[in-house]
């Protein structure tokens, strides 16, 4: 379908100049009627209505219909929903009425339930809390010792390869690592990171 509204704006391009010339060549402006102006924007016509009944139109019309079937259904279902909803109104009502012969033991059982209900949530968020808490310290701890083995293996590495560059000559690097990594571990943690 592209293809074809291409060629035919490619075709009406071409045209243009042709039109153009005949109007100003010949027998007046733009209402003035000319044959060949007429018969290829009747031409136009005929190709751009076929090509948009072919291909165009059948989709609107079923994308228009989808749309009817779909705006239909839905109002269906809210119809049903509507009387589905009057029909539990009415029996809540009537459930309402029972109720309220019942009201002030309910209200009372209630009551208790609800404080019971509440002071065992109370005491399950606040375990909750304290588990998350515990959790995220641990997790915070493990972190950081993470940070401080990978700083301790770039102060090692950085080391060596300051010792390296001050001698001009770079030992044994197996030997070097252990004695940097040794100095590094006789180290306290808090020492290492007031330095």
């Amino acid at each position: 379908m592209r293809t074809a509204l291409a060629s035919l704006t490619t075709a009406s391009l071409l045209l243009q100049p042709a039109i153009a010339a005949a109007q100003e060549g010949g027998r007046g402006g733009l209402l003035s009627p000319s044959g060949g102006l007429m018969f290829w924007t009747l031409i136009i016509f005929v190709v751009l209505m076929f090509i948009l009944s072919r291909f165009a139109f059948p989709k609107i019309i079923g994308a228009v219909e989808a749309r009817e079937r779909a705006l239909e259904q839905a109002i269906n279902e809210a119809r049903r929903d509507r009387e589905e909803a009057a029909k539990l109104l009415d029996e809540h009502r009537r459930r309402l009425e029972a109720a309220r012969d019942e009201g002030q033991a309910l209200i009372a059982e209630a009551r208790q339930t609800a404080e019971r209900v509440r002071a065992e949530l109370v005491e399950r968020a606040q375990q909750e809390q304290q588990h998350m808490l515990e959790r995220a310290r641990s997790e915070i701890q493990s972190e950081r010792d993470t940070a401080i083995e990978m700083l301790r293996r770039e102060a090692v590495d950085l080391a060596i390869a300051g010792a390296s560059k001050v001698v001009e000559k770079n030992l044994d690097d197996d030997t070097n690592r252990r004695l940097v990594e040794g100095f590094l571990s006789s180290l306290s943690p808090s020492s290492g990171a007031r330095r």
